[in-house]
């Protein structure tokens, strides 16, 4: 089995920017990416951050995950470790709330909606966080990152604590560039 570890992925999120923004304009949008890998250590698809003010947006692509509709969730560790990731943590809940967007004592922080994956591997979620998305800050960049995990089965958007989502079939590393540049060492290697 592959460990992915916070280190090895970190040192591939991705920065980007779309340039200086204007002297009295809106701030430029800030876009980060970093890879999704299944528990084997492949590649099977692509996280996209991008943050607009006190908004952040995420963008799931799949590209070799199963077919069907999986829960996609943003998880409390910026720690990927294969083949179960539970060192990602639980979900994203700084607010202490239950999960689901149906549930009327929800959502988490980290909830999102469902990836639903055609025959092929392909598919596609988008979401928006409200929470601040400075780099550097809680509660996406806290000192230990956030992860993001896509669950086998379909979360059901109210049973807490996961919404009966099932197991965590691949998880991607989202860190602040500062933990990028200290992470650019150890690339993922085997578990023993």
């Amino acid at each position: 089995m592959r460990r992915i570890s916070l280190a090895a992925m970190a040192a591939v999120l991705g920065l980007g920017a779309c340039g200086p923004a204007p002297a009295e304009g809106p701030a430029p949008l800030r876009t980060f990416t970093a890879p999704l890998y299944d528990a084997r250590g492949g590649q099977v698809g692509v996280v996209t951050l991008t943050y607009v003010g006190d908004s952040t947006r995420v963008n799931v692509q799949s590209t070799g995950l199963p077919a069907g509709t999986h829960g996609t969730h943003l998880h409390a560790v910026g720690r990927c470790d294969a083949p179960e990731f539970t060192t990602a943590g639980p979900h994203l809940n700084p607010a202490n709330r239950q999960h689901g967007t149906r549930n009327p004592a929800g959502p988490h922080l980290g909830d999102m909606p469902n990836l639903t994956v055609a025959t092929g591997g392909a598919g596609q979620v988008n979401a928006t966080i409200l929470a601040r998305g400075v780099p550097g800050t809680a509660p996406l960049f806290d000192a230990d990152g956030t992860a993001l995990v896509v669950h086998a089965a379909a979360d059901d958007l109210r049973t807490d604590p996961s919404g009966n989502s099932g197991a965590r079939i691949a998880c991607a590393v989202l860190a602040a560039p500062a933990a990028q540049a200290r992470a650019a060492g150890p690339a993922a290697r085997d578990a023993r």
